[in-house]
């Protein structure tokens, strides 16, 4: 276990500069190296909204994975634990698919290797479903929550595999390749269902009456929470901070969805009534002429 004398005092936590450093290295190669490549073999160059994306997916990681929220979270506070997993496993995930460009994953993979086959079944949305809420029931088992506790090394790679899995989740629904994006309907129901599975681990920190981690019941309450408080926020952060932020995207798509339609609708709609009541010309009388058949001859 961690010494806990001092709480508040700065760790330096190399791992997550190493991580925080190639991720930036990447976005580098990514602007500087293949996107000139790219735009000359005619795709569209990274637009200001994507690169946005990026440096703010950045930020927010090295924000959830570094001192002082890793600490609190690997520490002192399950709450916090739980709005750090929510923010590498759904939002930043996210951020980074709005920033990729899909002749990224293109160049990088390439449509015709194997490994394109296999990224295509992985971010296919049942095997994503599956996995991104196995790993989510998974994470919150008191065994491996007490490991993940113990072993620095074993809860920066449990972090890695969920933002990797949130990654996959994502891609059905704003993923740069559009042959792997579900209809507006698929997408809806998609972003539903994701919300079911956590409602079970979240109700049950909620509404339990003693202690579900023992390795977050320590002497020193941050904040002044108590273990059980501390607990029924994280089950609160889980259950309702989740849902919402996915029932907000899934708003945005019937918004959207439904402006479309409508569009659509009124596009039909005028082309139908131009077509009743266009004016008839000398030109068109003369073009039915031509190309009416002779009458018969009796």
């Amino acid at each position: 276990m961690f010494a806990l004398s001092e709480p508040w005092e700065f760790s330096l936590h190399a791992e997550v500069w190493l991580l925080i450093a190639g991720v930036c290295a990447i976005g580098w190669f990514a602007l500087r190296v293949i996107e000139p490549k790219a735009v000359r073999a005619g795709f569209r160059p990274i637009t200001t909204a994507q690169k946005r994306w990026y440096v703010g997916a950045v930020v927010l990681m090295w924000f959830a994975s570094d001192w002082p929220v890793h600490d609190i979270a690997e520490r002192y506070l399950y709450s916090v634990h739980m709005a750090q997993h929510l923010l590498l496993s759904m939002i930043i995930p996210a951020m980074f698919v709005k920033a990729i460009p899909h002749w990224l994953i293109e160049l990088v993979v390439g449509p015709n290797a194997r490994a394109w086959a296999i990224l295509k079944r992985l971010v296919h949305p049942i095997t994503a479903l599956i996995v991104f809420n196995g790993l989510t029931s998974l994470l919150h088992w008191s065994v491996l929550v007490r490991l993940s506790v113990d072993n620095g090394a074993l809860h920066f790679f449990l972090h890695l595999l969920v933002f990797v899995a949130g990654l996959c989740m994502w891609m059905p629904v704003i993923g740069p390749i559009e042959e792997w994006r579900l209809p507006a309907i698929g997408r809806m129901i998609y972003l539903f269902a994701m919300t079911i599975v956590p409602t079970v681990p979240g109700g049950w920190l909620v509404f339990a009456e003693d202690v579900v981690y023992p390795s977050y019941d320590i002497a020193f309450r941050a904040f002044g929470l108590s273990v059980l408080t501390d607990q029924q926020l994280a089950g609160a952060i889980m259950k309702l901070v989740g849902g919402f932020f996915m029932w907000i995207v899934i708003g945005v798509i019937w918004f959207r969805w439904a402006a479309e339609a409508e569009a659509e609708t009124k596009a039909r709609r005028a082309a139908s009534f131009a077509e009743r009541t266009k004016t008839l010309t000398v030109d068109d009388v003369l073009q039915e002429f031509e190309t009416s058949p002779p009458p018969a001859e009796t």
